[in-house]
């Protein structure tokens, strides 16, 4: 049999963890096509934005395929020819494919709130994260005036972690530059009647109580309306702000409506059986939709499904047909404490905070070799060296 071409477009959890899979087979010839150098460890993001080093949420693709036989493609895909099985870039060059696999992640949705594309900071990209962090740093330290209100805007896992990091970060600040002043306020806005609010209501208490118990405020049940340079509307009242952080909204790749796939209701790609949105098209990830669609972990375990079944098909085998599988949540508030909901199992407290740990280590192994894996998992405790007086213990 001829050897295949797989293109594969994204490279996060599920790209990459899908060119792992299919690499070292002599039938397939992979190309990862990526619109971004790195691979991004979306979480540890949350920690690079309150003074964790960059290298725990970043990890260059180069390294990662550095040995293994995958041609790395820098460029944004466009569109793609079904016909003629090619995909083009926004550089107009084009490549074929035998087997085309999306895995393009989800993009920021600001649902068209005046104002949050231009004052709101994110927290999706090292940049992002980085940016939030220096500015943080500066109106304490450099101009002495700390914001009022420090406001999340989400009450998904990015919110919860970012706004249960905060006081600490900001207290560690204060603290380490022997700062005269008051300890800002931590504002959290979350539009449903509770936070995590596809989870069990209990859990939702639970990390409640506790954002509340390290100061933050919540704002629950509470609609963004707009932001201006100074300030943040919710529900007809004006939060005073200039360190706004919008968590709450993605949507799925512009790429797949923009060429013409079957879309549920919440935007994302129909599958059959085989995750196949189409012949010889593969959809993994967050671009479908499927169960537990938007995990990391649900990534990561479609990449391997579809690479079992193609390297079943190279064999004659029949196709395994898919199972969804419910995936292990584990939400940190605050140091040494997350709350974790394991199939029936629901704890809380510090032995969630070393599960999470626990489970960020398999994360990087599964694409990583355990001495490089370690050390990206090490990061994540390590304070980075942007501000000497900050990083001294």
């Amino acid at each position: 049999m001829a050897t295949q071409k797989i293109l594969i477009l994204g490279g996060g959890f599920g790209g990459v963890k899908a060119a792992l899979e299919l690499c070292g087979q002599p039938d397939f010839e992979v190309t990862v096509l990526s619109d971004r150098p790195d691979f991004r460890f979306y979480p540890a993001l949350y920690e690079t934005a309150t003074g964790r080093r960059k290298s725990a949420s970043s990890i260059p693709l180069a390294e990662i395929f550095d040995g293994k036989s995958v041609r790395l493609v820098s460029s944004s895909a466009q569109q793609v020819d079904r016909s003629t099985k090619k995909v083009t870039t926004k550089d107009g060059q084009s490549y074929g494919y035998d087997i085309l696999i999306l895995a393009l992640g989800v993009v920021t949705n600001f649902f068209g709130i005046k104002g949050l594309d231009k004052y709101a900071y994110g927290i999706k990209t090292e940049d992002e994260a980085q940016r939030l962090r220096s500015s943080i740093h500066k109106q304490l330290v450099e101009q002495a005036q700390p914001d009022v209100n420090y406001v999340v805007i989400g009450g998904g896992p990015t919110g919860i972690e970012l706004a249960g990091a905060l006081p600490t970060y900001i207290k560690h600040i204060i603290k380490r530059h022997g700062l005269k002043t008051n300890m800002p306020h931590i504002d959290l806005v979350e539009a449903s009647p509770r936070l995590a609010p596809r989870m069990p209501a209990g859990y939702s208490r639970s990390i409640a109580k506790r954002l509340q118990k390290l100061g933050v405020n919540l704002y629950l049940n509470q609609k963004v309306e707009a932001e201006t340079a100074d300030a943040l509307m919710v529900s007809g009242h004006s939060i005073k702000s200039h360190s706004v952080v919008w968590t709450a909204g993605v949507t799925n790749h512009p790429f797949l409506k923009t060429n013409d796939f079957k879309l549920d209701e919440h935007g994302k790609a129909i599958v059959d059986e085989h995750l196949s949105g189409g012949p010889d098209i593969y959809i993994i990830g967050d671009n479908a939709a499927t169960k537990y669609s938007g995990m990391a972990q649900t990534a990561v375990y479609d990449a391997k499904f579809i690479a079992n079944n193609l390297k079943r098909q190279v064999d004659g085998k029949k196709p395994y047909a898919y199972k969804p599988k419910q995936p292990v949540y584990i939400t940190p508030a605050g140091p040494h404490w997350a709350a974790v909901q394991w199939g029936g199992f629901r704890f809380y407290g510090l032995l969630g905070w070393l599960l999470r740990g626990a489970a960020d280590l398999v994360a990087y192994h599964d694409f990583e070799p355990l001495n490089r894996a370690s050390k990206h998992w090490l990061a994540e405790g390590q304070s980075d060296a942007s501000c000497p007086v900050c990083d001294h213990h």
